[in-house]
């Protein structure tokens, strides 16, 4: 059995809709923006998680502290990211607007490229390159993608209006 709602009904439930949808949209594209020293320091970090890899075979003791300490580093970051942002969007998890999802996937079909080609510059021409070669691909490409992804919550925004 069918019930036809009156043009009353049918706006309060399309409006009731948009707002579910603006709800769930809500923790992906309402959050403050990151700092400018993000990319760079995400960079950094990249770069110095590859050149510890200079230690590894000369000095066991101090590669493994090198790395404890950046896995320490990340730790203390992500943790004042969610405090920062609140509900932080972990991709994988949930369903994010079509507009973020696509970042998502360019993000992630990306990282292949990028640690490919660190790994073709760390054999072709050494560790300290590599470094260098992260810190650039990294740093470049996480500028690019904050871009991308606040121009996508925009549009989400402007969508869900």
């Amino acid at each position: 059995m069918f019930v036809k709602l009156s043009s009353v009904e049918s706006i309060g439930v399309e409006e009731q809709l948009r707002a579910a949808e603006r709800g769930a949209a809500a923790p992906y594209v309402d959050y403050p923006p990151t700092p400018w020293w993000y990319a760079p320091s995400v960079g950094a970090w990249a770069a110095a998680m590859i050149g510890t890899f200079v230690w590894w075979r000369q000095n066991a003791a101090l590669f493994v502290a090198s790395l404890a300490v950046l896995i320490a580093v990340e730790a203390l970051f992500v943790v004042w990211m969610r405090r920062r942002h609140g509900a932080l969007p972990t991709p994988g998890k949930g369903t994010p607007p079509p507009e973020i999802a696509g970042e998502w996937r360019r993000y992630f079909a990306a990282l292949p490229v990028v640690a490919l080609i660190v790994g073709l510059v760390w054999w072709l021409v050494g560790v300290p390159a590599a470094a260098g070669a992260a810190f650039v691909l990294v740093t470049v490409g996480l500028a690019v993608y904050e871009r991308r992804y606040a121009a996508a919550a925009a549009a989400t925004r402007a969508r869900l209006r």
